[in-house]
């Protein structure tokens, strides 16, 4: 039974209440009762008795902020990193690593449960146990660090805190290379010491918005990219100078934003010093990654899942493979190498991506594959009846509701889709599995360790070769 109004109105702002947690969110927040008004607390875990501060009630639940654990799940470990509450950028460091295996499994099951309408009985007849991480820190290949001011009026550079643009400063990300680390820190003092301001949001002002860094874990090549709101920046050969001290820097590039946005990158980047891209290696294949490439940010598990995409994309007869939403061509790359009795065709929106692809493809002699930059719905209404398997690895927000439609008409054997985000991948298997399509074969893979993210991979196969 709902509770009432009045009965929740006795939860006022700041109030206190003690909570039993019995579950968790999609985004890893403690959830917990009382008259089965269910409250959010974020670092709190299942298993947990807490203490929380109540700081928002909407009609059916609530927020309320951690303020002490009044009895520790057996899932409950110290958070490692200093900042681990407020910073946005992890949410599950206080959970134990094997109940954060178990947790994300059970959101890729109950999305495609609840959301896509796929059975029980289905799921567990086609899930493969999640692929777990060797090792759950210093995983990423990349970092956006905002600049802005700490407490004590210095540049600083860290992390948002959770849903705000407030900075709090972090000076080792554990989920990062050290090296990353190392160079915030140098570049900090140098822009301290010449006083170069960072933008500000709100008025426009100041140069310094973001800088972005990458490393190819294979090559242990790095690449610096300073975001910039202006091209007129003081002192900024010396902050070359800076980093070029650094032996594993190749590339040191400047991305131009100068538009009132909360958007990180512009589209205009020019090379200061050294290459326009990083050399990254994943398996026997070679790749080259510009600042603006889509590149997977965990290469251990990346390499993991290509192969498990090309043993889902040899079943049955298939000889022409349609990779969409292909980035830089590491799946079709993957592919084209692994199956060279095919022909792979590669299309991403994003010039700059397929043009990196298409030298991927030389530099890994590589022929059996091309690439098309173009909009996935567009190209999608040209492919009927020319493809056997379709791959689709589309960002977050899944495909629209135009490509889906096409790669219905289209009429693959088999579909394998990845995904980082099970509500819409269940959202889009529902269409797919509405069009004659059904589960064959699905894992999730711990991509984001130490937060609420999961990925997942899924084999579809049509109505025609069941």
């Amino acid at each position: 039974m709902a509770m009432k109004k009045r009965e929740r109105e006795a939860f006022q702002k700041n109030s206190e209440v003690e909570l039993e947690i019995t579950d968790m969110s999609t985004e890893g927040a403690g959830i917990g009762k009382i008259q089965g008004f269910p409250f959010f607390v974020k670092d709190a875990v299942k298993g947990d008795i807490v203490k929380a501060k109540v700081m928002k009630c909407k009609k059916n639940y609530g927020f309320a902020r951690l303020m002490e654990v009044i009895s520790p799940s057996p899932d409950r470990i110290p958070a490692p990193c200093p900042i681990a509450g407020p910073c946005g950028g992890c949410q599950l460091q206080h959970l134990s690593y094997e109940a954060e295996l178990r947790f994300k499994e059970k959101r890729v099951r109950d999305a495609l449960n609840r959301i896509g309408g796929i059975y029980i009985d289905d799921l567990t007849a086609a899930e493969e146990p999640i692929a777990a991480m060797a090792e759950p820190y210093r995983y990423r290949n990349k970092a956006q660090f905002p600049i802005g001011y700490g407490r004590d009026g210095k540049i600083s550079a860290g992390f948002y805190v959770a849903r705000t643009h407030s900075i709090i400063p972090c000076s080792d990300c554990l989920l990062t290379p050290p090296e990353f680390s190392a160079i915030m820190q140098k570049l900090l003092e140098k822009m301290n010491e010449f006083h170069i301001l960072p933008y500000n949001e709100n008025s426009g002002e100041g140069i310094f918005r973001h800088v972005l860094i990458r490393k190819g874990f294979g090559s242990g090549e790095i690449m610096v990219c300073l975001v910039a709101a202006t091209e007129d920046i003081p002192h900024l050969e010396e902050l070359v100078e800076v980093l070029k001290g650094f032996p594993e820097i190749v590339s040191i590039c400047l991305n131009l934003n100068e538009e009132r946005t909360n958007v990180i990158l512009g589209s205009r980047t020019k090379t200061l010093w050294g290459k326009a891209y990083i050399m990254d290696k994943l398996d026997s294949l070679q790749f080259r990654i510009s600042p603006l490439s889509f590149y997977q940010v965990n290469p251990y598990q990346a390499e993991r899942i290509y192969k498990k995409i090309v043993e889902y994309a040899s079943i049955g007869n298939a000889h022409r493979i349609w990779d969409l939403c292909c980035g830089i061509g590491t799946i079709s790359l993957f592919l084209a190498h692994a199956m060279p009795y095919c022909k792979v065709h590669g299309i991403e929106i994003v010039p700059e991506a397929i043009e990196d692809a298409k030298k991927n493809a030389v530099l890994n002699g590589i022929s059996n594959v091309d690439f098309t930059a173009a909009a996935v719905e567009d190209q999608l209404q040209l492919m009927e009846g020319e493809a056997d398997v379709v791959i689709a690895d589309p960002p977050r927000k899944g495909l629209l509701p135009s490509a889906l439609e096409a790669i219905l008409k289209a009429s693959p054997s088999h579909i394998v889709y990845m995904s980082c985000d099970p509500a819409t991948l269940a959202r889009d298997l529902k269409v797919l599995c509405e069009g004659g399509y059904r589960l064959k074969a699905y894992q999730a893979y711990d991509f984001f360790s130490r937060t609420g993210h999961v990925e997942t991979i899924v084999l579809l196969q049509g109505r025609d070769t069941l």
